[in-house]
């Protein structure tokens, strides 16, 4: 299952917690370039993998004119500490109400080890100055996640 959004949507406007209890919104980012990316947990393996790859090429990415925002259903406090953990210079929104995941559809049923659960599914929104999507990856290369966004 993917999200209902398509490349050429205008983004869906949001107004979230980032993990020092910061009010942020879609808005406050008005003609600049977004990387949002929805990741399922902080500080799991292959989240921190994703995280760290665009944490390495955060100057690469800065480079080439985008914001990097990450969204999660974990709390500011999770937040913080997996900022602080991995040293990661990008905002990261706590969502555990799941207003703004519903809204980018990023949220439904998925599957491991024949079990079926509700979960996040991990998705990257590239989204451009005026505000519409550009690209969407349904499945990042999370060790490649930042060269992939730049091509």
């Amino acid at each position: 299952m993917a999200t209902h959004l398509q490349v050429g949507d205008k983004a869906p406007a949001f107004n979230g917690a980032d993990q020092d209890g910061n009010k942020i919104s879609l808005h406050d980012f008005k003609g600049q370039k977004i990387v949002l990316f929805f990741y399922p947990e902080d500080d799991t393996p292959t989240c921190t993998i994703q995280a760290c790859n665009l944490r390495d090429n955060y100057d690469l990415l800065t480079k080439n004119g985008f914001k990097v925002i990450g969204i999660s259903p974990d709390d500011e406090k999770s937040h913080q500490n997996f900022r602080k953990k991995f040293n990661l210079p990008f905002t990261l929104i706590a969502d555990p109400a799941h207003r703004i995941i519903n809204k980018y559809g990023v949220w439904g049923l998925k599957k491991l080890y024949g079990r079926e659960y509700m979960g996040l599914y991990r998705t990257t929104f590239v989204i451009d100055e005026k505000g519409t999507i550009y690209k969407i990856f349904l499945r990042p290369r999370n060790k490649a996640h930042a060269q992939e966004i730049i091509k």
